[in-house]
């Protein structure tokens, strides 16, 4: 088993990602959705997070990515950041949605210096909004960031048009059709619910309409 399929059994086990295509997910963006997906709850979990930080660290190395920095995205994935950072005995920075309003009003919280190659690291990636914000906002800063590295992907085509844009590799732990692949083999859904799921992921905005759930 790969390490995709690895990652997607391990998510599905520890129930961070829940596929509910009968009874769907509604995002914030108003998107209905047969899957939801919370790493936050790994972090809770001491053998899992261990065994995805050494994921992250396990693809970095076979990515042969070099960065000086480390850095994560306020707030879901600093743990994850810390994590790797720790493990690869690198420094770490941490990326705000917006400046504070107070203080220094900071934008990025750490030390970056112009010039300074710096991975970004997420827990999922759906539209790729706040990703690649936070990869706007680094080279702002004069830096240098060439990939992103989450632990899933929705593996939305709004994603995937973004990344390209912003000339940003996206790298992922796993993704949504292995998922459904994984969930399909091991029973967590129905043979008759692969089309479903893998109908919303062509069009994630229509797909509530579509089904009949709006």
């Amino acid at each position: 088993m790969g390490t995709e399929a690895k990652v997607a059994e391990l998510l599905l086990k520890a129930g961070a990602i829940i596929l509910r295509p009968q009874k769907p997910f509604k995002f914030a963006s108003g998107i209905l959705s047969p899957i939801y997906c919370d790493n936050r709850l790994l972090l809770s979990k001491p053998a899992e997070r261990k065994m995805i930080r050494d994921f992250y660290v396990k693809k970095i190395k076979k990515e042969a990515i070099e960065a000086d920095v480390v850095a994560g995205i306020a707030t879901a994935s600093i743990p994850w950041a810390a994590l790797v950072a720790e493990k690869l005995k690198k420094p770490m920075i941490y990326i705000r949605k917006e400046a504070k309003d107070h203080g220094k009003e900071n934008l990025i919280e750490g030390g970056l210096e112009p010039g300074q190659k710096v991975l970004v690291i997420e827990d999922l990636v759906s539209t790729g909004g706040t990703s690649l914000s936070s990869v706007a906002s680094a080279r702002k800063e004069g830096a240098v960031v060439e990939k992103c590295l989450a632990i899933f992907t929705y593996e939305m085509e709004i994603a995937k048009k973004g990344f390209a844009a912003a000339s940003c590799q996206l790298l992922t732990l796993s993704n949504f059709s292995t998922l459904v692949k994984v969930a399909a083999k091991k029973g967590y859904i129905k043979k008759e619910e692969i089309a479903m799921l893998r109908e919303w992921s062509k069009n994630p905005a229509e797909w509530g309409r579509k089904m009949g759930f709006e």
